[in-house]
């Protein structure tokens, strides 16, 4: 096939031979199916910010640190060598991501690098070298969808213990062949420290992959991992070997918001107390 146009420049340079075909058209990229020596592998080639799709990207920068001060007040300003640091932070991420999880335990394809806006990296297959299915497109036994979702749990965990949330995990971000799911697509993977929507993330993460699996075994729907692992992850306790359960006691005290608005009143009447006996003092003088 004819190459596309920003795949040409690395077949210059050698680090691809061939573009064999098409595999995806996603939201945030498109994907080929390429052959480097005697590998085959696929290169995601990153659409521009005006192209991409990617709703409220801002919520997923938010906290990204940048090393060179000059790029990040670029950054900030917008200039036009602004917004091609913020590209190309946009695709490091997921590159930094993908090495990252994979020294964490968590099961991702692996990168070998990113050059001018495409990311060659594994390409997940089959036992019989056929391209992995997404999990949208798989079912499973009630007994297969508690053992993959408990793995996929303990994934999220040790990808929060990296600290790194998803934030865009659902069925169709995860590849599935006979070893079990594959964690992809992480260019907007979050700062769990840094991003005030870290948590929100991370139970959205959570729920669709909960209720996906739960449609073949509807008892883990009562789970409620997302709790449980943020919980230990404020107290400093989660580490990428906790063992999960999926138990977690929900408060369910309602406040009463009565005794405050009177605490709060009875604050303001002793500060304006307070306040006319100064002016009584004051005017004695």
């Amino acid at each position: 096939m004819k190459p596309p146009k920003r795949l040409q420049p690395l077949l210059d340079d050698g680090l691809i031979d061939e573009v064999i075909h098409p595999l995806m058209s996603g939201k945030e990229a498109d994907v080929f199916v390429v052959r480097c020596g005697t590998d085959v592998r696929c290169a995601k080639i990153y659409k521009d910010s005006v192209k991409r799709s990617f709703k409220n990207a801002v919520q997923y920068t938010e906290g990204r640190k940048v090393r060179n001060s000059r790029r990040g007040r670029a950054m900030e300003k917008g200039s036009s060598f602004g917004r091609k640091q913020r590209e190309e932070t946009w695709q490091n991420a997921e590159v930094d991501a993908l090495y990252k999880l994979a020294r964490a335990g968590v099961r991702v394809p692996q990168p070998y690098g990113c050059f001018d806006g495409v990311l060659l990296m594994e390409l997940i297959t089959d036992e019989s070298g056929n391209i992995a299915s997404r999990l949208n497109d798989v079912t499973m036994s009630a007994e297969q969808a508690r053992e993959d979702h408990a793995l996929v749990m303990q994934y999220v965990m040790r990808m929060l213990c990296a600290g790194i949330v998803h934030g865009d995990l659902s069925e169709f971000n995860v590849l599935v062949n006979e070893d079990g799911p594959v964690i992809i697509d992480l260019p907007q993977a979050v700062d769990a420290a840094a991003n005030n929507n870290a948590r929100a993330m991370l139970s959205r993460d959570v729920k669709n992959m909960t209720d996906y699996y739960g449609l073949f075994a509807p008892e883990i729907l009562d789970s409620h991992y997302a709790e449980e692992i943020w919980a230990l992850y404020e107290d400093g306790s989660l580490h990428p070997d906790y063992p999960l359960t999926g138990h977690f006691e929900l408060d369910r005290h309602v406040p009463d918001t009565d005794s405050v608005l009177e605490e709060i009143k009875a604050v303001l009447a002793e500060e304006e107390s307070r306040r006319e006996r100064l002016r009584a003092n004051e005017a004695d003088d």
